[in-house]
């Protein structure tokens, strides 16, 4: 045996070894990149939004709907923004199918999946079942396969595009823009908070720019039967023609705020004002390296009781009779088990706040959340990962009121302070100032 090549292969290793535990870990990453498609359905189908319309069929187009989407990795874990042309994100069973395949194809495990909530959009609600969609609606459910492709093309569209990134967020209040439609009490609450996410490559050119604004997009009148992304298709165009980058709306807390049209006068002017605010908010950030990127996601699901008797014939003949018989036997199959709304919260480098909530969430709520988290920036996305109708707060109950009487709000009450507390502790439990 030769010892000395022994040993001398033994120092090899030993160095080799020391060199290995001594070698810095490589940095950590962060990461943006965009992509979209259009969802404007091909066929004519139910649409979405006034109760008026019943089951008549949509007759033409307006101007497309998009799936816009952003992809952002923090060191080693991605997460998708999305938001949709649409009233609502998609039904229960669509929203899986979808975030399996971005899991499967990008290992991107966390997503908010988020509509506008404009009202000329497509039902999403009835399904291949007697009764329920199966048959008389066939378009429409054709409709679901083609948007779950067109989102998770668009989630991957982005995910492949995915460079270095900087980053800034800011907010400006836009007195003016939205008013509550809800109360009679003065001071009425409000949120006028107009939310900007600038992504830049590293050489300063926009990749994305994600809008959180707080209005439901109903300036279109309920009459006609065309799809449109309202005032947020005009938003959009406008903040990426004059600015750059892909612009994507994540709607607010809407479920008490309206859009104030002011000097506008119609949908298309008022997002183009909207729009050109937008700009000049991300034009007066400057993004920064991420130095220390992180990301903490947490998700659950809730559940509360009902204000309504679902299991009622008379209660469930009302509601067919306001909207129509196919669509209400999905909503009493989507409450069987009471009402579990989902919440979504995640926190982007530890100071950056981002939560989701599957509902018409009353404004209030999100300023309330906004006061108590204390970080950086909170924005709050609604109609999110699911749609479980309105939360209002207790004294909006009280009130009473289109939004929060139990025929469009069956949820019990206090559900939206419950899960607003939910997000609250999340938050800090993730930034390690309360335990898990």
């Amino acid at each position: 045996m030769n010892y000395r090549k022994i040993s001398a292969l033994v120092a090899c290793l030993v160095m080799a070894s020391s060199f290995l535990i001594a070698a810095p870990p490589p940095p950590p990453v962060f990461k943006a990149g965009a992509g979209k498609r259009d969802v404007t359905p091909k066929e004519p189908v139910p649409m979405w939004g006034y109760g008026a319309r019943h089951a008549a069929l949509s007759t033409g187009t307006l101007d497309p709907l998009f799936a816009s989407a952003v992809v952002i990795q923090a060191g080693e874990k991605k997460l998708a923004i999305v938001g949709l042309d649409l009233g609502r994100s998609p039904a229960e069973t669509t929203l899986q199918h979808i975030r399996a395949r971005i899991k499967e194809k990008a290992g991107i495990e966390y997503s908010f999946i988020a509509g506008s909530h404009t009202h000329h959009g497509p039902v999403l609600e009835l399904t291949d079942e007697e009764g329920k969609g199966k048959g008389k609606f066939a378009a429409a459910l054709r409709y679901y396969q083609e948007l779950e492709d067109g989102i998770v093309a668009a989630i991957l569209e982005a995910d492949a595009k995915l460079v270095t990134a900087r980053l800034a967020t800011g907010v400006v209040k836009l007195n003016g823009f939205n008013r509550n439609r809800h109360t009679k009490f003065e001071p009425k609450p409000g949120d006028p908070d107009l939310g900007v996410i600038r992504l830049d490559t590293v050489k300063g050119k926009p990749v994305a720019v994600i809008v959180n604004f707080t209005g439901h997009p109903t300036m279109i009148e309920a009459g006609v039967l065309k799809f449109s992304a309202d005032y947020v298709g005009a938003l959009k165009a406008t903040v990426e023609q004059e600015f750059g980058g892909q612009a994507v709306f994540m709607q607010g807390a809407a479920g008490d705020m309206s859009p104030n049209k002011g000097a506008n006068k119609d949908f298309a002017e008022f997002g183009q004002a909207l729009g050109r605010e937008v700009v000049k908010l991300a034009a007066s950030l400057k993004p920064e390296e991420v130095v220390q990127p992180s990301l903490e996601v947490k998700e659950d699901r809730f559940k509360f009781s009902s204000r309504m008797d679902w299991n009622s014939s008379g209660i469930r003949a009302a509601f067919s009779s306001a909207f129509f018989p196919e669509l209400i036997p999905n909503y009493t199959d989507e409450y069987a088990d009471g009402i579990r709304p989902r919440l979504t919260v995640a926190l982007l480098n530890r100071d950056i706040a981002l939560v989701g909530g599957s509902g018409e969430f009353f404004c209030n709520h999100s300023l309330r959340l906004k006061e108590r988290a204390r970080v950086k920036q909170l924005f709050f996305f609604g109609y999110c990962n699911g749609y479980h109708q309105y939360f209002p707060t207790i004294e909006a109950v009280a009130e009473g009121g289109y939004g929060a009487d139990a025929t469009v709000s069956p949820v019990e009450v206090g559900a939206g302070e419950k899960i607003m507390n939910s997000a609250l502790t999340w938050i800090y439990q993730m930034q390690g100032k309360i335990k898990k």
